[in-house]
Parts: C-alpha cells; structure tokens; sequence
C-alpha cells in the first residue's frame, strides 16, 4: 500500500475478485465491510465484489458459502454477482484478487499498463500467506467453505490495520 499518510479526500474504494463472485469475492466483501463498520469507518470505505466470469452475474452467493458466512455473523443475503470491468480499473483504489488466474485474468484487461500496482493477491495480506492463493471451495465439501471463511477473517483483519495505518485513520473506540 504506497498510498501518502494522510487522511482520504474521498472514499478509499476497494474491490475483491474471484471467478464468479459467489463465493471467495463476496464473502472477503462481507467480511471486511463488517470489520469497518465494527472500526466506524464505513462512512470512509467503498467496498465491492465482483467475479473475472460472467456465468454468475446477477445471480446471489453460493447457499453453501452464504451459510458458512452466517454463521460467523456475516450476511451475504443482498448480495448480486456482477462481473469486473475495464473501467473498474480505473475507479477503483485497491483491487484485491483470490488467485493467480483472477490475477492475470484482471491485468489483460490493463492494455495500457496503467493500474498493475492497484492489483494485487488479496493473501499479500495474510499473517499465514501459505500460497498466496485463496482456494475456490465451489467443487468441494464444507470443510473446504469454513477453510476459505478463516484465510478471509484473518487476511480482512490484517488489510483492514494495513490500510489505517497507511491513510491515517482514526478508529472508533468501543466503549
């Protein structure tokens, strides 16, 4: 994050990416929306998902994984799968990718080498980075669901201090 250590004119805009935004995306949205709003910051972030596919779009997120979410505390029920755009790119401050593919499929659309330092391994974030990649429990069972919650809880956390401590933020102490 090499952003200046001074409070955001407008809002910090951060998008997460996986396949199809069902899954990995709209939960690390989910996820982190709740640590801001729990922080009092969610007047100061603009957070969004979205999927490299379009197989989703408009579609909500997978039961399986919206369950697994619910159970932490989470809601994933306003959720509507949208696909990245090109002009993302450009809109966004931080664009946060689940794997290698959602990587490479996010930077073709960068013709102009423009925005490459905005993109980057959502598990850059991780304390426990294993692989970089968040795997996709979508063809697996429920262990593969709560494996995903616990590397997104954590790596959410991690981004969320990474980025008060890179703009400056003040959070609100609960009392």
């Amino acid at each position: 994050m090499d952003k200046s250590n001074s409070k955001p004119k407008d809002k910090i805009r951060i998008q997460f990416v996986c396949l199809g935004n069902i899954c990995r995306s709209p939960l690390a949205e989910g996820v982190f929306r709740k640590k801001v709003e729990e922080a009092g910051l969610a007047d100061i972030f603009e957070i969004r998902s979205s999927g490299t596919s379009d197989w989703h779009v408009g579609e909500g997120a997978d039961t399986r994984m919206a369950e697994t979410a619910e159970r932490h505390g989470v809601s994933l029920k306003n959720h509507a799968a949208r696909q990245f755009r090109k002009e993302d790119l450009e809109q966004f401050d931080h664009i946060l990718v689940m794997d290698k593919d959602n990587l490479n499929d996010v930077l073709y659309l960068d013709t102009e080498d423009r925005y490459g330092s905005k993109v980057r391994l959502f598990r850059e974030f991780d304390p426990s980075p294993d692989c970089f990649q968040v795997p996709d429990p979508y063809y697996g069972g429920p262990d593969g669901f709560e494996n995903v919650y616990l590397i997104v809880e954590r790596t959410a956390e991690n981004l969320l201090q990474v980025l008060i401590r890179t703009y400056n933020l003040e959070v609100e102490q609960n009392s």
